[in-house]
């Protein structure tokens, strides 16, 4: 094993650009984005076929971008299209996605969650609040990497599936790599959930996109995967692979005892 603790897969950024042509026609400016929901698809860059046309631009002023996946199997690979026509000349840029993996695991030994029942109910209600730090370790659970640290309000009891909807605020923090701040739905039971990345500190500073929240076992052991944008390469040494999320799945002896060659620099405690 390696001395790498996150699992990251990267995309090499790449560029088209179609010859130009003359036009007098207004600019015209198009986003479009793959971001990692379920519904959809992912593909590898190397089965990627990009077809990019332009019909009759000068006459009806329209133009038409393909996308085609032609591989059978969808990768893992998560892209970002950005296409920009300028008269009749169109760009086409792929930006790098970072996926970043780490397990959010409560020893109980940080007494953490606390329950601030403010409708001082019996029941979990609206406006009732958590405060929370549990500690962070590698996809793979072979290093300790730092603590969460936030706080969650509860939005909805969901009785039928046991559990509650919160709106949540909280951080990741890194060590000495710095920090991710997220904000979004926080889901007790199991059903996966996305919240958004909403900035960063150290070498996350710029950092943009989203995590996905998967559950296991509430409020004991939680899986993230990032999905990081706006930031440089990450370090080599983030490079693993994650562990498959299981009920069973525990940090390395190693990590929990912050052996030297199992926690990074400077973690948070």
């Amino acid at each position: 094993m390696s001395s790498s603790f996150f699992a990251l897969r990267k995309i090499s950024s790449f560029y088209a650009k179609p010859s130009n042509t003359k036009s007098s026609q207004p600019n015209i400016s198009y986003k479009s984005t793959i971001l990692p929901f379920p519904s959809l698809t992912t593909t590898t860059l190397n089965n990627l076929n990009i077809n990019t046309s332009l019909h009759s631009y000068q006459s009806n002023k329209s133009f038409i971008c393909k996308s085609q996946d032609q591989s059978s199997n969808s990768g893992s690979l998560l892209i970002s299209f950005l296409f920009v026509c300028q008269g009749t000349m169109m760009e086409f840029v792929a930006f790098k996605v970072q996926e970043l993996s780490v397990y959010e695991i409560n020893e109980k030994d940080r007494g953490s969650p606390v329950y601030l029942r403010l409708s001082q109910k019996n029941v979990n209600i609206l406006d009732d609040l958590i405060s929370f730090s549990n500690k962070l370790y590698s996809g793979c659970l072979q290093k300790r990497v730092g603590i969460t640290a936030g706080i969650c309000v509860l939005i909805q009891n969901k009785a039928e599936k046991k559990g509650d909807i919160y709106e949540a605020i909280y951080s990741f923090y890194f060590g000495e790599y710095g920090h991710i701040s997220v904000q979004g739905s926080y889901l007790t039971y199991e059903e996966d959930t996305y919240l958004a990345v909403t900035g960063g500190t150290g070498i996350f500073e710029g950092v943009y996109g989203q995590v996905k929240l998967h559950q296991i076992v509430f409020p004991f052991k939680i899986f993230y995967t990032f999905y990081l944008k706006g930031i440089k390469d990450l370090p080599h040494e983030f490079l693993v692979n994650p562990i498959e999320p299981n009920l069973a799945v525990k940090p390395s002896l190693d990590a929990k005892d912050y052996e030297p060659h199992a926690v990074i620099a400077g973690f948070t405690n």
